[in-house]
This record gives C-alpha cells, sequence and structure tokens, in this order.
C-alpha cells in the first residue's frame, strides 16, 4: 500500500464528555507511543484503507491507495524535460513570492454543494407563498390550459345571441 497525500475532509469529533474523554487518551496514548492507526473505511461505497495520525488536538485520517491503484512514478514525468530555463527561474520564484499567501479554509470551497444549496434556496422561494399588498388583491392565479367546465357554459349562454333577441 501506498499513502496518498489527500486528508479527507470533514470534522468529526465526539459529542458527549465520554466521548471527549475517549477521544482524548487514544490521541495521547498513539503520541506517546508514536504509532498510527490502521483501518477500513468506506469512501463512496468503496472499502479504503486509512492511516489515523494523532496531530495537535485530533487525529488525521489518511486514504491509502493499493499498489496497483498507483502508477510508477519513473512514468509521470517522463515527457518532461529535466532542465529548465536558468534564466526564468528568478522570474518565476519573483512571481511566486508575489502571488503567496497565508492559507485559509475560506479559500477552498465546495462547489457542487454550493450550488446545490442556491438552487435549493431558489425552489423554496418559488414555493413560499406571494404576500398581496394592504388593501390589494391577490395576484390572479397563472394561466393555465385548464379550462373550467361550468365557468365556461355559463358564459356560453350569456353570449347566445338568440337568447339575447327572445329578451
Amino acid at each position: 500500500m501506498r499513502l496518498t497525500g489527500s486528508v479527507l475532509r470533514g470534522n468529526q469529533q465526539p459529542d458527549d464528555p465520554v466521548g471527549h474523554e475517549a477521544f482524548a487518551v487514544i490521541r495521547d496514548a498513539m503520541k506517546a507511543d508514536k504509532v498510527v492507526g490502521i483501518s477500513k473505511l468506506v469512501i463512496g461505497r468503496r472499502e479504503r484503507a486509512v492511516v489515523l495520525e494523532p496531530r495537535d488536538d485530533g487525529i488525521v485520517l489518511w486514504s491509502l491507495r493499493f499498489g496497483d491503484e498507483v502508477r510508477p512514478e519513473e512514468n509521470y514525468f517522463e515527457d518532461i524535460e529535466a532542465d529548465a530555463d536558468k534564466e526564468l527561474i528568478p522570474l518565476v520564484q519573483k512571481l511566486i513570492k508575489q502571488k503567496t499567501t497565508r492559507w485559509s479554509p475560506d479559500m477552498v470551497g465546495d462547489p457542487i454543494q454550493e450550488s446545490l444549496l442556491k438552487l435549493i434556496e431558489q425552489k423554496k422561494k418559488q414555493l413560499r407563498p406571494k404576500k398581496a399588498a394592504k388593501g390589494k388583491k391577490a395576484d390572479a392565479a397563472p394561466a393555465s390550459n385548464v379550462v373550467n367546465i361550468m365557468d365556461a357554459l355559463r358564459k356560453s349562454i350569456e353570449a347566445d345571441p338568440k337568447k339575447k333577441k327572445a329578451s
């Protein structure tokens, strides 16, 4: 197995005092013995091996991949020339310094989650009944292709020219 560089996102923690104490004891014992935990976890309907590493006040979960899931590293860069243009390196270093900022969790987001939340909010607004202004009637119902047969018959009788002549 190989350790990947990805850490699973999420902030899971115990939700009661007994759980807090158990978590802290396990974390501190792992730190003291300088060990990590190996376990299995289902992610996206697939079982993965994971490493639990005590760090600061928490435990970091790293996902592992089997060797057959990872390409040999020598194949990654075979098409790239080994030597870079020495004159360009200082320019790129300067650019990197200009663009470097301190990392913040606000810099990353889940665009799919954000899009779904916007869509849900739009649907909620569409479903909310519109309030009529004081003293004014509520807007008429939107036009529909459904016809009330009784209303249509009444209008037809009222508009009948033979009946008007008899009156």
